[in-house]
């Protein structure tokens, strides 16, 4: 099904939105490199985790890409079926975090610090949410749920950064619990805001 012809504000901001994912898959994939890389020289479960945890958010920036390409631009179909794949993305970072704070408990493993590991969650705590808000303002504007999923992701993937990073200087004052807690509260969220977006409703706390 086709829509009918938008106008140049929308296409401008399609536009943008196809801009600001692209920006941020490049983000997404140096993320997940240098969050391995921390990971796996500190022996740190937690930094792996979240290494991975961002190829994960890079589908919803995929997914949007895909949406605001080509003929799909004028297709609610295709709104239709990115909103949807959002809504998948989400669910596959619940159980995902669900099962990593399985691990680390059952394994008695705990995040040390690690100076590359706190640069980089560092890096994401700040820009993630200029990212996310930005993206949910044009998600609004573009009635575009996949966009404004793709922001929700942002917003969860600083999140999950503050959360890595308290963890990496938790642990020194006793505090091991701390990384595990945030993970099953983002678990939660993440669920919530999938069903959000399966219903085609807006992303919104």
């Amino acid at each position: 099904m086709r829509l009918a012809a938008p106008s140049a504000t929308w296409m401008r901001d399609a536009r943008l939105a196809r801009t600001l994912s692209l920006a941020t898959l490049v983000w997404l994939g140096a993320e997940s490199s240098l969050g391995l890389a921390a990971g796996l020289s500190a022996h740190s479960v937690a930094l792996i985790g979240w290494g991975w945890s961002s190829l994960v958010e890079a589908l919803a920036s995929l997914i949007v890409i895909w949406r605001f390409t080509g003929s799909r631009l004028h297709s609610h179909t295709a709104e239709q079926r990115a909103q949807k794949a959002v809504a998948v993305s989400f669910w596959l970072l619940a159980p995902y975090l669900v099962l990593h704070v399985g691990y680390d408990l059952r394994a008695g493993e705990r995040s040390v610090p690690t100076a590359l590991g706190i640069a980089v969650t560092t890096i994401s705590l700040v820009t993630m949410p200029l990212l996310g808000l930005a993206k949910r303002r044009l998600g609004d504007r573009l009635g575009s749920v996949a966009t404004t999923g793709e922001g929700t992701q942002n917003l969860l993937c600083a999140l999950v950064a503050g959360g890595v990073l308290a963890g990496l200087t938790a642990t020194s004052f006793g505090w091991w619990w701390l990384d595990p807690a945030v993970a099953l509260l983002l678990a939660a969220v993440a669920v919530r805001e999938g069903g959000k977006a399966w219903r085609g409703h807006s992303c919104r706390h």
